[in-house]
């Protein structure tokens, strides 16, 4: 690869790369600077408080909950469509990823409405269902939109890894239990321990579906904090949250240490399931109905049954899908901005600066959105009156949570560039600028182009930071389920909602294209 040389603009875009790293990285410094204006014995007095003790205790709950099962549920769906004779087995991979299509506090309202005495499903089948609601059922919600990571990820590592070592195990009269146990999975570690940490950090980060099931977590109890004006407490809250964020961090780099599960052919004796395909694939066909048909069918019930009672405050406006594409498109495009000279650097350089500099705008992606908009509420309201509750501070905490999306894409994409063509550009006296316009950019613009879109569209379903710096009278469509949720009149989310999912299907049809994911 060609790498870059301690030139005037290498230089340049090594201090761009550290201003942009710089201002991402600067919400973390508000939350720190105000958790310090606290007097040391009033938050020593919070942060022993029982209740406080009472959130870190569920929060981590949740966590290993949510963790644990998505192992449990993501793993076995991975090995039955590689490593079976599962019928079908690319329809079944579909449905068993599209969960993660749907926002987990979507799910969350629609359960919520569908089950418990006078739910949707209980006053259709005429019996009370179970109601979804407490720790259990954000444990439960969040883990069936949040499998596919480790689905996706187990499934990816089990695709390239060497099956003849599996076999190899099989002539050696170990059975298929412990050939799993001793091969493969010490194999697939890596990879599951990536999805874990996806969904751990997505359980932790995770605002709506807690709020929806009334459980005090960190990020539903910093949101009422801070509605409540108590931004002492809110900050010393986010500091733990932050904590107990960087110790997911630590264990996911013990535990996913790398192994190389690659170099030889990915196909071997496929495991032959039986009469047990029948209860296989009825299980993946009620994964599918609990998680993608009940909540799209009762949001279309809602819709084609109408509103119903008078609340006109809440009616949808094609107004508030503008506002929220307005905003994200605002955002996909300074972080793409953003992320050119960043994803670049890290591709073409090995400099410790450009490492770090890479490393340090992923920070948004591990900080819960509810913690960034909290240190820009304490910035616009005490430093910046003038940006507070307005579009530039709404879209930077957008970039701040998402820039890592788009980062990603374009560095992969520099990366895929064959450095025998920006070399004959300059060979023919072009210069380094010349060269990075006329050849590398056209190369890398799809890369570039599809992580703006990842942005565009995670962007439309980001609900914390949007609640607490919307500006005044610019509602999105999360700002109406949020409203309607809130004040009981549930249907008229209903148009909003089926906006939200179908514009999570069309991520998941980005992310797949753009890694070139084979079913």
């Amino acid at each position: 690869m060609s790498r870059l040389t301690n030139d005037t603009s290498t230089l340049g875009l090594t201090v761009l790369s550290g201003v942009i790293a710089l201002i991402v990285a600067s919400p973390l410094l508000w939350i720190v600077l105000r958790a310090t204006q606290v007097d040391p014995g009033r938050a020593r007095e919070l942060l022993v408080s029982t209740r406080t003790a009472e959130i870190l205790l569920t929060s981590l709950g949740l966590t290993i909950g949510v963790t644990a099962l998505s192992i449990l549920f993501g793993v076995p769906l991975a090995v039955l469509t590689t490593r079976t004779d599962l019928p079908y087995r690319r329809f079944w991979t579909v449905i068993a990823a599209l969960p993660l299509v749907i926002p987990s506090y979507i799910g969350a309202f629609a359960f919520v409405s569908a089950f418990g005495r006078h739910g949707e499903l209980s006053d259709f089948f005429g019996i009370t269902m179970p109601r979804i609601q407490g720790l259990a059922g954000a444990i439960l919600i969040i883990t069936l939109y949040t499998y596919p990571y480790v689905f996706l990820t187990a499934r990816a590592a089990l695709l390239s890894m060497d099956a003849s070592l599996v076999d190899a195990a099989r002539t050696l009269n170990a059975d298929r239990l412990e050939a799993f146990r001793r091969v493969t999975l010490p194999q697939i570690r890596p990879a599951i321990a990536a999805g874990a940490l996806l969904s751990g950090l997505y359980a932790i980060s995770d605002f709506g579906t807690p709020a929806f099931l009334h459980v005090e977590v960190f990020t539903s109890a910093i949101y009422w904090e801070f509605g409540a004006i108590n931004v002492e407490y809110a900050a010393l809250l986010s500091l733990q949250l932050l904590a107990v964020t960087g110790i997911i961090l630590l264990i996911e780099a013990k535990v996913g240490r790398d192994e190389d599960a690659s170099g030889g052919s990915a196909s071997g004796a496929q495991i032959r399931l039986g009469r047990w395909k029948w209860p296989a694939m009825g299980g993946i066909a009620g994964l599918g109905l609990v998680t993608l048909v009940v909540p799209i069918g009762i949001f279309s019930v809602w819709l084609i049954r109408g509103a119903g009672g008078e609340a006109p405050s809440y009616a949808f406006e094609w107004g508030y899908a503008f506002n929220s594409v307005y905003l994200a498109a605002l955002t996909a495009i300074v972080a793409g901005a953003f992320a050119l000279p960043v994803g670049y650097l890290a591709a073409r350089s090995e400099s410790l600066s450009a490492r770090l500099f890479e490393r340090v705008t992923y920070v948004g992606f591990a900080v819960p959105g509810v913690v960034i908009g909290l240190a820009l509420v304490f910035f616009g309201a005490n430093y910046a009156g003038w940006i507070y509750r307005t579009v530039p501070l709404l879209v930077f905490a957008y970039v701040v949570r998402f820039l890592p999306q788009a980062v990603s894409t374009t560095r992969t994409s520099v990366l895929q560039v064959d450095d025998r063509l920006p070399e004959a550009a300059r060979t023919l006296n072009a210069g380094r600028l010349e060269t990075f316009r006329r050849v590398t950019l056209p190369l890398i613009a799809p890369g570039v182009v599809a992580g703006s879109v990842l942005v565009f569209l995670t962007t439309m379903k980001e609900l914390p930071a949007t609640l607490m710096l919307q500006p005044i009278g610019m509602d999105t469509l999360v700002t109406l389920i949020w409203s309607a949720h809130g004040t009981a009149y549930y249907r008229y989310a209903a148009l909003p909602a089926l906006i939200l999912v179908l514009i999570s299907g069309l991520s998941m049809l980005v992310l797949l294209r753009q890694e070139d994911y084979e079913m």
